[in-house]
Order: C-alpha cells, then sequence, then structure tokens
C-alpha cells in the first residue's frame, strides 16, 4: 500500500488482473491536493491470500474500511476502476457514512453486468464466466502461462498496446505469476454470479446510492457501442455524471491527465 500527498483522504482501488500499481500517473497528480491511498485488494499483489477466504465485495469493503480507519480517516471520497469500483460501490452502499464522493471507472454493477452479457458483450466479458468457474480449472489453464495470459487481458481490453509502463508491466508479472494470486483472483470473479450478484439484487431499486457519483468509461471499445453506463447508474443513485473518454478499458494508464482531471472537477465541485 501507498499513502502519499496531503489534504482530504482519497482512496483509489485497482482492477483484474493489475495491482495498486495502476495509479503510477493518476496518484501522483492527485496527491497535490489530496492525501492519496493506494491499497492492493484481497488477493491481489502483495495482499493477504488466505485460503477459503471470502471475496465477496462487501467483505473487500470492510478491508478498505478497516484501512482507513488504521490511517486516522473516518469518512472518505473513493475511486476505483474495474474491480475496485465494484468494492467501491459496495462501500458507499454498505457504509454510506464513510463515503462522501464516488467514482467508479469502467464498470456497471455487477448485476446489470450480468443481464448485458449476451452477443457482442459476451465476447468482451467472457473472463466473467471463464474466471468462475469452479477450482482448480482456470487456475490450471492460467498458470501454465501466466505471463501470456496477463499480456492477453491487457492487451485486448486497451485501446492501444503501448500504453503500459514497462516497469508496471513488470510488477505485474511479478505478482501474477505466483500460484496463491491466481487462485484468489478466480474465487473474487467466483463471488460474481453468488454473493455478488445476491446483495445487488437485494439492493436494487430498494437502496441508492447517496453521495455524488462520477461514472467514466472507455468508450474506444469496439464492444461498446451499446455501452450506457449513465443510464445504468442513474437507477442506483439520484447524483451522478460523467462521460465517456476516447481510450479502452485501462482509463489510469492510457489517459492518466485526463482521468485525473475529471476526478479533480468532480471532487471540487
Amino acid at each position: 500500500m501507498l499513502v502519499g500527498g496531503g489534504g482530504p483522504p482519497l482512496l483509489l482501488l485497482h482492477g483484474y488482473p493489475q495491482t495498486h500499481v495502476c495509479w503510477h500517473k493518476v496518484a501522483p497528480i492527485l496527491a497535490q491536493r489530496w492525501t492519496v491511498v493506494c491499497p492492493d485488494l484481497r488477493g491481489y499483489g502483495e495482499s493477504v491470500k488466505p485460503q477459503g477466504a471470502d471475496y465477496s465485495k462487501r467483505a473487500m469493503a470492510v478491508d478498505q474500511i478497516e484501512t482507513m480507519t488504521a490511517l486516522g480517516f473516518e469518512q472518505f471520497a473513493v475511486a476505483g476502476h474495474d474491480r475496485g469500483g465494484r468494492v467501491a460501490y459496495r462501500l458507499a452502499l454498505d457504509h454510506p457514512e464513510r463515503v462522501s464522493h464516488l467514482a467508479v471507472l469502467d464498470i456497471i454493477p455487477t448485476i446489470d453486468n450480468f443481464e448485458r452479457l449476451n452477443g457482442r458483450a459476451a465476447l468482451g466479458g467472457y473472463h466473467w464466466l471463464f474466471l468462475a468457474q469452479p477450482a482448480p480449472f482456470p487456475e490450471r489453464l492460467i498458470g501454465a502461462d501466466p505471463d501470456f495470459f496477463l499480456d492477453h487481458c491487457l492487451q485486448s481490453w486497451a485501446g492501444r498496446s503501448d500504453v503500459f509502463d514497462p516497469e508496471a508491466m513488470a510488477e505485474y508479472h511479478r505478482c501474477f505469476r505466483d500460484p496463491a494470486t491466481i487462485h484468489a483472483t478466480c474465487e473474487d470473479y467466483r463471488a460474481n454470479p453468488t454473493i455478488d450478484y445476491e446483495t445487488d439484487e437485494a439492493d436494487r431499486g430498494r437502496r441508492m446510492i447517496g453521495c455524488p457519483v462520477l461514472v467514466l468509461w472507455g468508450a474506444a471499445r469496439p464492444q461498446r457501442s451499446d455501452f450506457t453506463p449513465l443510464d445504468t447508474w442513474q437507477r442506483w443513485a439520484s447524483n451522478v455524471r460523467g462521460r465517456g473518454l476516447p481510450c479502452g478499458h485501462f482509463l489510469p494508464e492510457e489517459l492518466a491527465e485526463e482521468t485525473a482531471a475529471e476526478v479533480e472537477r468532480f471532487l471540487l465541485a
């Protein structure tokens, strides 16, 4: 975990198959105004990877509550990309008194994502079904060549193949080669169709996110012609704004300055 800067606290949560390093371009910009906290999610990077642990977004949100409490922050803003965005919106739903602002990058809620996984969307989201298969099926296949699988994910989801810093890539490879990481991150996805779906189903239409919400997404991916996340998020929160950016999935690395500027404007509004 990295902590830096000064000012109000801002929690930045990464996604699959990365680590907190994905914020290496954005965090220094935001740290000029905020105290930026960049942890590794449960099961990722240097975090603990307990066998048989609960990898639901509800449990992972509690991890972040405990982290911010230990740092002395009772209320904070949170921005999450990919899996981190799922933890972030669960934080805002389950612990509304702790979250002042929520930014979600390139996601819609889990239940809504499952409902749109058909046709072309299913081709882009195949990993939701593959990684959720019972152990050890995906673990064995990924573990045969983890570098290849990680590179395939990053390159096929990005808008351009040259956006990733070599040092960041080396860190992603180092962490993802650990069999415990491969298993833990599959467990993260196994929680999608079970407890994560069930908690979303219990909340959708019944509980709303109370804080302001910023929605950013990569609008340049071929499968995104019918992707309208603002429409979806407006059913989950009353104060929603955002826009698509001309990039692929990895906004913090593909368009770091633009992503940081959008988050800054949102937090200062």
